[in-house]
């Protein structure tokens, strides 16, 4: 590790408290400007837009909506029309044009209850194939859908017929480094993760880490699987290398205890995908690198690869509030930028400096 002085610091720039609970918050790419969703305390939903301008955020635009929003994302859009994808706590599926808002382009009323979590893949220039949306929700369905077609889920991972239903809690894209290849990740309320092969329609891998898992993420969704990160209710995550599957032990991993609450994110930096940071049910962030190990795979006692998990090691913490952050999200056209959001009803931009250095 680096001297004191050579360490990135994580300094909140902006910070503008809001009149509303915020669940997510997401940049719009190639801008200053971020979203942010929630619901109001009268039971209806809000989007907002605002603006980073001259050290402060701005609000461009607020339009409420008759459901309360959980989740947003923009991974299936294009960086023309930059549409924003949202689930809501009546189960709907909407697409929305920023620049007109006041009715979704594509709407679909995708679960039976809350849709918990989103995310995109082949939009952004991220990810090879076709532009597709997740959503996981508390009826225990992961359903993946391509917004060219209305209404029918182009996958659907449901429990098995017998098998208790699950609140899926976390959806993530990965694997789509080719037109063909891709995969999709979602973590349980009892510690199930369950890795869905999307080219063969198929459960690949599946383990349970004895606690739920709040957030996964894959460090890059456009490359053959590198890693994946996976936070728990109880402060702990691990990190999986997903380069090598052993047939009976799965994927090598490296587990670190990082807070005595709850971590409800992980997000890796765009620019450097060993780099990521998590958010903690006590309003701290914490910054971490994971260092790789000299041979990330050996042979087991009967001649199999198996893989072998690397480091992590802790850069930088803060505290920022005293209440469970929501949301974080990195810009992925400056690095080092963030936004954020805690249920103190707070938004804050932040900056990780030397973050270039690492």
């Amino acid at each position: 590790m680096s001297s004191a002085l050579e360490k990135p610091q994580i300094i909140a720039h902006i910070q503008k408290g809001l009149n509303y609970t915020v669940f997510d918050s997401k940049w719009i790419p190639c801008s200053a400007k971020f979203v942010c969703v929630g619901n109001f305390a009268r039971g209806t939903g809000v989007l907002q837009v605002y603006e980073v301008s001259h050290g402060a955020v701005v609000l461009v635009k607020e339009i409420e909506k008759s459901k309360p929003i959980k989740c947003g994302t923009f991974g299936a859009t294009t960086l023309q029309q930059r549409y924003f994808a949202t689930g809501d706590f009546d189960g709907n599926l909407n697409i929305w044009n920023l620049e007109a808002a006041e009715f979704p382009v594509y709407s679909v009323k995708a679960h039976k209850e809350i849709i918990n979590t989103i995310d995109g893949v082949g939009g952004l220039g991220i990810g090879e194939g076709a532009p597709e949306i997740v959503t996981g929700s508390r009826d225990g369905m992961v359903k993946v859908w391509d917004p060219r077609q209305k209404n029918t889920p182009v996958a659907n991972m449901q429990p098995a017929d017998g098998d208790t239903k699950r609140d899926c809690w976390t959806v993530a894209f990965g694997h789509a480094y080719n037109q063909q290849d891709r995969c999709v990740c979602a973590g349980y309320d009892n510690g199930d993760i369950k890795l869905f092969d999307l080219r063969s329609m198929s459960l690949r891998w599946e383990t349970n880490i004895r606690n739920g898992v709040c957030c996964v993420e894959f460090d890059r969704k456009d490359i053959s699987m590198n890693k994946l990160v996976a936070t728990t209710l109880e402060g702990k995550f691990h990190v999986f290398d997903m380069r090598t599957q052993h047939p009976t032990k799965g994927f090598a991993s490296v587990v670190e205890k990082a807070y005595k609450s709850t971590i409800w994110q992980v997000r890796h930096l765009p620019q450097n995908r060993d780099i990521f940071m998590t958010a903690g049910g006590a309003g701290n962030l914490h910054l971490w690198k994971y260092e790789y190990p000299v041979q990330r795979s050996k042979k087991d006692s009967e001649n199999i690869d198996m893989g072998v998990a690397g480091t992590v090691s802790l850069l930088q913490n803060v505290t920022i509030s005293t209440l469970p952050i929501s949301s974080l999200d990195w810009s992925s056209d400056k690095q080092g930028l963030c936004v954020c959001t805690a249920f103190d009803q707070t938004v804050r931009v932040l900056i990780a400096t030397k973050l270039n250095r690492l």
